[in-house]
């Protein structure tokens, strides 16, 4: 379980280099005009899908995609990145309007890195603390 932990995390490090992904910048997710939080921010910040206090890192809050039961965590939800069928997952954008995709396990979303995120989500049989858990650390 270590090995396979470690290469998740390794496979999370390189899950946004390989959408051409800037380090320095800020990558935000988005449901047409509802902001759903943060992607790269400190986990400790208010708007971070890291932070498990804040309302986007929740996973008690209906609009958090770590919210097994809401509309963006649910795994038959369209709107939900676990969703492997839906092409209207979050949006992933810069703080410069910047497009990268549907932020997706959907492997068709437009977003580089859904495949290595489908592969994490997978490994850990779709639990959200736990695909929360490796890719926020």
């Amino acid at each position: 379980m270590r090995i396979l932990t470690a290469t998740l995390c390794l496979t999370l490090v390189l899950l946004l280099g390989s959408a051409g992904v800037s380090w320095g910048a800020e990558f935000l997710l988005f449901d047409g005009k509802k902001f759903l939080g943060c992607l790269s921010c400190s986990k400790y910040g208010s708007g971070s899908i890291c932070n498990k206090y804040g309302s986007y890192g929740s996973k008690y809050n209906s609009d958090s995609i770590w919210n097994k039961y809401g509309s963006y965590g649910s795994k038959y939800s369209s709107q939900s990145p676990w969703n492997k069928y839906s092409s209207s997952g979050p949006k992933l954008v810069d703080r410069n309007g910047g497009y990268y995709g549907r932020f997706s396990i959907n492997v068709y979303s437009g977003f580089s890195g859904s495949r290595n995120l489908k592969e994490i989500y997978e490994n850990v049989d779709g639990d959200l603390d736990e695909v929360r858990n490796l890719f926020c650390r």
